[in-house]
Formats: structure tokens, sequence, C-alpha cells
């Protein structure tokens, strides 16, 4: 990755600013690395990356919970590494719900307002929208222990919004929900986030999540932000390897790189394959190259002819109701992964079979130059 890949375009009046922010916790180790950041108003931006890869500690230095080794960190134009967490303005949504659990929800909604010394009229004006707004009118006089999970978790989501603050931040909070649930919850945030305009950063391991919600993703790995693009930029156009197998399904190919062509490079792979890609990140030809190919473009028997054409043996064929997840060996890879449309049973391919596979040079992206 170039040095300046993680830098965004700075945004005036950016409602959040990492100005070089680094963070050690042991005065040797960052586990921030040189962060510079800006998110706009009303932007929703995720932090998407695996464990220990920095994205939480960003929120937290954020939020105030822990403070930056180096650099500032700026909320709507003002430093803040000195003002502590309950000055900051800054709505919270924790994995772990963080009710109180003596409280009826209304009175945990009211808890914010409160503490801002609101009077009692305009805290429950207040309350009776933001519980509205999360379709739960009714249920202001009950514990959180009576609720199930999201309901929990819509009530969280109310409490960080109740005070109308510029921000709000999210870290993993559909963590603890199931799979229908929690698709749900992040098809509500996204329209909640729309109608309020109020800036949020998210926090999350869940690349689908991630993808499904935000205006910008920050992809992190060991401290640095790898790639900071739109949802379908990341998926469409990755910068390097480790962005192209996070985001989504991915084959990857080794080969040198033989020639350049404009956009677009020949490679010999490993196995003596030629393969036509897009140059995203190459070097001069005779360095080696990995190569970013979604499965879902890939054609089983081309029915036209394809800038890339090679031979597959079929390994295994897995049934998805809607399409085919099939796994061959292609090119010295035996986990090459093809995703065709379910055509009936008539075209599922046979185990053991040799079959044609296609694609385009610009669906295959040449990345990570290595000499």
């Amino acid at each position: 990755m170039n040095a300046t890949a993680q830098t965004s375009t700075e945004v005036r009046g950016a409602a959040v600013r990492f100005d070089h922010v680094q963070k050690s916790y042991d005065g040797i180790t960052l586990v921030v690395k040189d962060l510079n950041l800006d998110i706009a108003p009303g932007e929703f931006v995720t932090m998407l990356g695996p464990s220990g890869s920095g994205k939480t500690t960003c929120l937290m230095m954020l939020a105030g919970f822990e403070p930056a080794t180096h650099g500032e960190i700026f909320l709507n134009d003002k430093p803040i590494n000195n003002v502590p967490p309950r000055k900051r303005g800054i709505g919270m949504v924790f994995q772990n719900y963080a009710l109180f659990p003596h409280m009826s929800v209304a009175e945990n909604l009211a808890f914010p307002l409160e503490i801002r010394k609101l009077g009692k009229s305009e805290r429950d004006a207040k309350v009776k929208r933001a519980l509205d707004m999360v379709e739960l009118g009714a249920f202001g006089n009950r514990r959180p222990a009576q609720l199930s999970g999201g309901q929990q978790q819509r009530v969280a989501v109310a409490r960080a919004l109740v005070f109308d603050p510029d921000l709000v931040l999210m870290d993993e909070p559909l963590g603890a929900l199931d799979k229908q649930l929690r698709e749900q919850m992040q098809y509500e945030i996204k329209h909640i986030h729309e109608s309020l305009g109020v800036s949020v950063v998210y926090v999350t391991h869940d690349q689908t999540e991630a993808l499904t919600m935000s205006d910008r993703v920050a992809v992190f790995q060991d401290g640095v932000i790898q790639q900071l693009s739109s949802p379908d930029a990341l998926y469409e156009s990755p910068q390097n390897s480790f962005v192209a197998q996070f985001i989504g399904e991915n084959n990857k190919l080794s080969g040198k790189v033989t020639a350049r062509n404009g956009n677009l490079c020949s490679l010999t792979l490993d196995d003596g394959t030629q393969v036509e890609a897009e140059a995203v990140n190459i070097g001069e030809p005779g360095t080696r190259s990995t190569i970013s190919l979604r499965p879902e473009r890939i054609e089983l028997q081309p029915s036209e002819s394809r800038d890339n054409v090679v031979d597959g043996v079929v390994k295994e064929v897995l049934y998805l109701g809607d399409h085919l997840r099939i796994v061959m060996s292609v090119a010295g890879n035996d986990e090459f992964i093809v995703k065709v449309p379910n055509g009936g049973r008539n075209t599922v391919p046979v185990e053991g079979e040799v079959y044609k596979l296609g694609w385009s040079a610009i669906d295959a992206k040449a990345l990570d130059p290595v000499t």
C-alpha cells in the first residue's frame, strides 16, 4: 500500500477529523499508525476489519475512553483530545446494549436528558419522539428484561439519539442478534440515519453489514486503513489482496507480469497459463503479482469469446438454492470457486469432469507487486 492510500480528501467543516493520530498501549507497538481520516457531516462511515486491526481503538479514542498517543482528533472543527467523554456530546450504542435494568425504557431514554438538565415536559417530548422513531412507542413503561434482544437494541439506538447529538458511535451493535434480526436492524439503522442526517461512525468485522449500511467503508489491517471507499468501489475495485479477500469471496491466482498494455496487463501463472487482467497495482514486467477474481464473474462453459479461457476440473458442487457454488481445480489453485445461477437439474456440473471457464480481463484485478 502506498503511503497516501489511507488519507481521505479533506472535508471542509468535517464532523470528525483524525489528524496523524497514533495509539500505543505499551509505548512500543502502535496499534493505530498515523491515521488521517475526515468524516463529513451526515455521513455514515464504517470502520471494518478483523480483530486487532485497530478499528475499535479508533472508536474509543473518538469517544474519549482512550487517549491518543500522538496526533489530534477534531469534532466539528474543535480539538477534543482533552475534552472528557461526557462533554463531547456524542451518542454511543454498544453491543451489550448497556441499558439500566432497574429503569423503565422511558427512564433509560430520559437519563441522558436529565444529565443535560432538560425540563420534564421537554424530556417527555424527546423520549416519545425517540421511541416512536424506533417503533416502540407503546413500550415506555417496560423494563429492559421484558424486551427481546432486538427491542433492547432499538432502545439503545433511541437512547443514543434522544438528545439530538451531531455524532453517534456504534460499536458492534448487532453482534448479539441472530442472523434474521441482525439483517432487519441493519436496514432500520440505515433508514434512521437517512431520516435524521446524523453523522455515524460504525465499527464491525462483518463485511456484509458494512456494505449494506455505509456511505464509505474504511478497511483496517494492522492499525492502517488499507482502503477507504464507497461500498461498490470497495467490492469492484479492491486496491490490494487483503481488501479483495476480506470483502466478499475471492479467487487468487499468482504469476509473473509479462507485459503492460494501458490499464491491462498480461501474466504467466505459476502453471504456465497465460491470462489478461486489469493492472490495478503491479510492478514492471518480470515482477510477480496476485490476481483477484470474484466467483460470480466467471462463466462456466462460456457462450461467447472471453479475454481469458482456461480449463477447470470440478471437485465439488454445492446446491444453494438460487445458485450453485462449484469448487474446481484451476491453474494450480485447487480451491477455485465458481458461482453460477441455478438453471435446473440438467445444468449441474459433474464432479471429476473438465469444463471451460471464461472471464473478462477487466474482472481480474492484478494486485500487490512482488519483486
